[in-house]
């Protein structure tokens, strides 16, 4: 597939963009081209840029070429455009009663969009990293496309264990909230709002970085539907224990104990079902990565890309 040259706001000139399964798709990279791959996948409605800047570097400095992007339907991406208003509320009721759902597209299509990220950057295997949603993704990669797939590393996510605690009433109803006003301000105090739920409780961000975070987000792109049409993906997908049972990948979950937006049951549910996956728990860690747990989880990302024993790239 052939890469696009598009000119970009000086603010974001570091992205470019590449066509992966027929959809334009925003990335950028750190590191050397000819050190081993590591694929970061976001979650969910979040753009690349949670994959903060110094993370990616450190990642880098540990002999990799780091490849971060943003999801189809987020960031600057290619949106899908439906007639389809998806309702939050009625979505989670049939989740919860297991009624069919109609979506935009699958969780399995968004796997086959980081398959063709790697197609198009010509790589034939990459670490693939994944954050929540993408976690999920790269449960999928690694199940469905396992000679792509040199390690797996899920953070915060889940199996779709029906069984498994749900978030608490308070994540809950932050997920399903909007913005009431579609301004910076209005995100601003959304954001705020979202953040003191889900986040690290033992690692708090500053008000005035997580402010300027929220406001980076929103200049970058602002595109509401897409956040329904990924939840949408995630509900309609459900349990994925079997594809998991099966999974020959060497796996790493990483979770935190205090996350209330994907209960540490998720994360230990992963581990179980995985065979030879290694678990490690983080006290006081949240839905989200804290700057101060950066090193540590760079450090764990890398330490299990080095036990792999890799092929020629």
């Amino acid at each position: 597939m052939n890469q696009l040259s598009t000119k970009l706001p000086a603010q974001f000139e570091d992205e470019q963009y590449l066509v992966a399964n027929h959809l334009r798709i925003a990335y950028n990279e750190f590191g050397d081209k000819n050190n081993p791959a590591i694929l970061l996948i976001m979650g969910l409605g979040t753009q690349m840029i949670a994959w903060s800047e110094p993370f990616c570097e450190q990642l880098a400095a540990k002999g990799y070429r780091v490849i971060r992007f943003d999801n189809r339907d987020v960031g600057l991406s290619e949106k899908i455009r439906t007639e389809q208003d998806i309702s939050l509320p009625k979505l989670l009721l049939q989740a919860r009663l297991k009624l069919p759902i109609t979506v935009p597209y699958t969780l399995d299509d968004m796997a086959l969009d980081t398959v063709g990220i790697l197609d198009a950057l010509k790589l034939d295997k990459a670490h693939i990293v994944g954050a929540s949603m993408g976690g999920m993704i790269g449960q999928l990669v690694a199940a469905k496309h396992p000679e792509r797939c040199l390690s797996l590393t899920s953070i915060m996510s889940t199996t779709g264990n029906p069984r498994l605690p749900a978030a608490s009433w308070k994540a809950t109803k932050q997920l399903m909230a909007r913005p009431k006003n579609p301004t910076e301000q209005g995100a601003i105090r959304h954001g705020l709002k979202v953040w003191s739920v889900i986040g690290s409780p033992d690692f708090p961000p500053k008000r005035e970085d997580l402010i300027e975070r929220i406001r980076r987000t929103y200049r970058r792109s602002v595109y509401p539907k897409g956040y329904k049409n990924q939840m949408a993906a995630i509900a309609a997908n459900g349990d994925r224990t079997p594809l998991l049972k099966n999974l020959e990948i060497p796996t790493l979950v990483i979770h935190g104990k205090a996350d209330v937006l994907v209960p540490v049951e998720g994360g230990i549910d992963t581990a179980k079902n995985i065979p030879g996956a290694k678990l490690e728990l983080i006290e006081g860690m949240g839905h989200d990565l804290p700057k101060e747990l950066a090193p540590r989880i760079a450090r764990l990302i890398a330490e299990h890309a080095q036990s792999v024993n890799r092929p020629e790239q």
